[in-house]
């Protein structure tokens, strides 16, 4: 993935054969410095990239939204933003994707830390229940009282400030990828 038209603070633009144009990076397999750690599946209109660019400026996030003028709002939003603050909201980005088809395609396993998936309820799909998924834990209320993410999650979006001007609900669920100890141990 050619990182760079995204993220151009972070990342230099590949050659136009589309590899590095360095030969010790053509042979040599080097740890990026950076990579792409958040991904917002289904970003909407981007608040939630928005609000959590400065609080992690140097944590690179992606937002994957499959709508076409939603995506093109966003990608807007995100230039605008660049140029108003110099320096500021280059780690963050926008592309128009299907993250149900091709969001395997743009991260190796474990890159990501974090995955936000922030829908309106009722939501117009079925209902996916991640605490009947045995490589998932819920994270208790206790565990994330000192986050500072939590607070943005249910005010940042759309979405979210609806449910506030209504006078509405957040309904917050987060887990943990629970460490598959029977995969791990036939690696070994």
């Amino acid at each position: 993935m050619d990182w760079s038209q995204y993220y151009p603070e972070y990342f230099k633009p590949l050659s136009l054969d589309g590899s590095h144009d360095d030969i010790k990076d053509m042979t040599e397999v080097k740890k990026q410095e950076y990579q792409v750690e958040f991904a917002d599946i289904g970003c909407g209109y981007g608040g939630l990239l928005v609000e959590l660019s400065p609080l992690f400026p140097n944590t690179l996030m992606l937002g994957l939204e499959i709508r076409v003028k939603v995506s093109d709002y966003v990608q807007d939003r995100i230039k605008s933003l660049r140029v108003c603050h110099p320096g500021q909201y280059q780690n963050i980005a926008c592309i128009r994707s299907n993250a149900m088809k091709y969001l395997p395609n743009f991260f190796r396993k474990a890159q990501l830390s974090k995955m936000f998936f922030l829908f309106p309820d009722p939501h117009f799909k079925k209902t996916k229940h991640f605490t009947e998924h045995p490589l998932f834990e819920r994270v208790s209320k206790e565990e994330l009282a000192d986050d500072i993410i939590i607070d943005k999650l249910g005010t940042s979006t759309e979405e979210g400030k609806k449910v506030q001007r209504n006078k509405g609900q957040n309904f917050l669920a987060v887990f943990r990828r629970v460490e598959n100890s029977t995969l791990r141990s036939q690696d070994s």
